[in-house]
């Protein structure tokens, strides 16, 4: 693994990319999960499929475009789906969660059309679908760098202000919070997705932002200290999940989310085991 790790400039990339994909992804998802839009991350998965699906589209019509990485259509239509995602939750306000399932649905559908019209599925689809080790570049590394900079920039300018709309949606209309707040909010949401899509894969990216939040949560109480905690389960998944992959010779983003379903069974059974011991020292001393 270090000798590969040494000669191979993917596997760098890979590993480098899996850190800071590790870090980022459960720090958003902390407060995407308290602001119970956990199903964002599968619609604008899907919407971030439908662009590079479609980039490759235009490579084989226009070979001459073959310089423009896929991978900033993705970031693109990411955006433009979190935005209308944004506007939809505005017009159906009392039925705000069904703007996810109209972006997912056309995301997909999206997909559908233009990975037909670029030669069906190849090995780079499937790479995308459920992540690879190999398919990280030098190009996908910087975007993943500039996103992470952004990323942080923006926790740390509008923590206080997250903090509120997560928590009270309501009482940050109170007090005035700006409406490009929330707009910047599911726009950082959408880079998150797109720069998770290569190691995890699109189809699992969403496991990734919010199972560490679900494995934190049952261990923590306080916001930060889930934020905290969520984050060091995040970058072990993704740092085992693929030395697993490499030795396994799998794709690694099925053994990053396989490595969280198994520590929140873990923790739930840990949990129950403790409260009926707990139950059963009662019982005796009420004996």
């Amino acid at each position: 693994m270090i000798e590969a790790l040494l000669n191979f400039d993917f596997m760098r990339y890979s590993f480098i990319s899996g850190i800071l994909i590790g870090f980022i992804a459960p720090l958003i998802g902390a407060f995407i999960v308290v602001r119970r839009l956990s199903l964002i991350a599968d619609a604008l998965s899907h919407v971030t499929l439908g662009g590079i699906s479609f980039g490759m589209f235009v490579v084989t019509i226009a070979p001459a475009l073959a310089f423009i990485n896929p991978m900033w259509f993705g970031i693109l239509f990411a955006i433009v789906g979190a935005l209308l995602i944004e506007n939809l939750r505005t017009s159906y306000s009392n039925y705000q969660e069904i703007a996810i399932p109209i972006i997912m649905s056309a995301g997909i559908a999206l997909s559908a059309i233009f990975i037909s019209l670029a030669d069906g599925f190849n090995q780079e689809i499937v790479g995308l679908l459920f992540g690879s080790i190999s398919a990280v570049t030098v190009s996908d590394l910087s975007t993943i760098i500039v996103i992470v900079v952004i990323v942080l920039a923006f926790i740390l300018l509008f923590y206080k202000e997250l903090f509120i709309l997560s928590f009270d949606e309501e009482y940050s209309k109170v007090i005035g919070i700006p409406k490009w707040i929330q707009f910047l909010f599911i726009i950082i949401v959408a880079l998150v997705i797109s720069a998770s899509m290569r190691v995890v894969g699109i189809l699992l990216v969403s496991a990734l932002i919010t199972l560490p939040i679900a494995i934190a949560m049952r261990m923590t109480k306080g916001f930060k200290q889930l934020i905290t905690l969520s984050v060091v389960i995040g970058e072990f998944s993704v740092i085992a999940g693929l030395v697993l992959a490499f030795y396994m010779n799998i794709s690694p983003g099925g053994v990053i989310v396989v490595l969280l379903v198994l520590l929140l069974a873990i923790m739930m059974l840990y949990q129950k085991i403790k409260v009926r011991t707990v139950k059963g020292a009662i019982n005796n001393e009420d004996r």
